[in-house]
């Protein structure tokens, strides 16, 4: 979250930051209560420093002075049982409030309305070109048996499917080739659990955003949620904590994703571009807060040189101030060039969320003076294997339905070079 320092000091730069991310809320109404807020927490603190003092003293006087202390305690007390009702009403305006400031943008973040702006600062690779009519990722694999499209609906319901045979084996090629590159450099390999409770949802800033698209397991009962990024449980893996980040940490989780998300067209269905369950590689990084834009930077240098080595087109993009979620101060999205649908398509994306959730989760370092103080964290989306198999078929399709299989994916689908 942010720091409330910012919004208490430079409530004009918080406006204007509200403004580029094209939001709407209320620094002025929020000041009001901010003040009012402090004003009780002072108000109640005096009163029952009052209460404590009267209390001690009603023993000690004569049984002709009680009754006038006695009555005094009675109002003391009742104005202090007032007043901390009116303190939990304004606590919760509060926080209903506090917790939906978005970060500070990054002075190089672009400044746009929304993503129909975002605008690619590079490009990897022409679009891909066939001397035949190429096929959709999806008329390939019905053909192939690579994916059930009918018992999917009557298992589990709409948006749910079966990946079978020869697509199995080459998401997890991708998964061990992915995880392969990020153990060179240096990164933690995690399986982190695919539930959580609400603090580490709230302290990675899905909550309070977020409640509608997420699945909740048991609600007043376990209380836990079905994670929508590998993010979650591994930002959350420090929580509490004070971490040596001398060296920054380094995680690269693998899981299984779910959320609540409908598309707009059955074509969104057949291309799983929108489903309820898939798998995605999450890095995650902690470093001190002077290191976290290097880090950012070298976090896509990474996200590029994986993709780059896959030989599929892509553009990167400095997403814009009113695409970006409110932890991030600045992210990068790279988006993989589909060939039926001649346009690209969001496959990665990289944040820099500065201290927002560590102020949240708690999660601090020690720096050179001994003080301590809260981490930066940053988080990039490797790959998110449904669309990986997306570009990876629709691209390397050949015109008698087959797919050739990418170089560097070949001595993790046992040498063959093509299915």
């Amino acid at each position: 979250m942010l720091d409330i320092k910012i919004i208490r000091e430079n409530p004009e730069q918080v406006k204007d930051n509200i403004k580029k991310r094209n939001l709407i809320l209320d620094v002025d109404a929020f000041l009001e209560i901010d003040k009012n807020k402090n004003y009780l927490i002072v108000k109640t603190d005096e009163l029952r420093a009052l209460k404590n003092k009267v209390s001690k003293q009603i023993p000690t006087l004569s049984n002709e002075e009680k009754p006038a202390k006695i009555a005094e305690m009675k109002k003391v007390w009742e104005e202090l049982k007032s007043l901390e009702i009116k303190q939990k009403e304004v606590d919760i305006k509060w926080k209903n409030m506090y917790y939906k400031f978005p970060n500070v943008l990054d002075p190089t973040a672009a400044i746009w309305k929304d993503d129909e702006e975002n605008k690619a600062v590079s490009k990897f690779l022409e679009p891909t070109k066939f001397d035949f009519e190429p096929k959709t990722h999806y008329e390939i694999w019905e053909k192939k048996d690579w994916i059930d499209i009918e018992k999917w609906s009557e298992v589990s319901g709409a948006r749910f499917w079966y990946l079978k045979w020869d697509l199995v084996f080459l998401q997890f090629a991708l998964v061990n080739y992915a995880l392969s590159q990020l153990w060179a450099e240096w990164f933690t390999p995690v399986l982190p659990p695919l539930m959580t409770k609400q603090k580490a949802m709230f302290g990675t800033g899905f909550f309070p955003a977020d409640e509608d698209g997420l699945y909740q397991v048991n609600p007043e009962i376990d209380e836990l949620y079905m994670i929508w990024t590998a993010e979650v449980p591994v930002t959350s893996y420090h929580c509490d904590e004070v971490i040596d980040v001398e060296k920054p940490k380094k995680y690269v989780g693998y899981s299984t994703c779910f959320r609540r998300e409908a598309g707009s067209a059955w074509k969104d269905t057949r291309w799983i571009l929108r489903w309820h369950q898939f798998d995605k590689i999450e890095m995650v990084t902690f470093c001190k807060p002077e290191e976290s834009k290097k880090m950012h930077n070298e976090m896509v240098a990474i996200e590029e040189k994986v993709w780059q080595s896959l030989g599929i087109p892509y553009q990167k993009l400095n997403v814009c101030s009113g695409d970006l979620w409110n932890p991030a101060i600045k992210k990068y999205d790279l988006e993989a060039w589909m060939p039926w649908e001649e346009r690209y398509r969001e496959v990665t994306s990289c944040s820099n969320v500065w201290e927002y959730q560590s102020r949240r989760l708690n999660i601090k370092y020690k720096d050179s003076d001994w003080n301590r103080q809260f981490v930066h964290t940053l988080n990039w989306t490797v790959i998110a294997l449904s669309r990986c198999l997306i570009a990876i078929i629709e691209n390397y399709q050949t015109a008698d339905w087959n797919v050739k299989i990418p170089k560097v994916l070949i001595p993790f689908m046992g040498g063959r070079t093509e299915i």
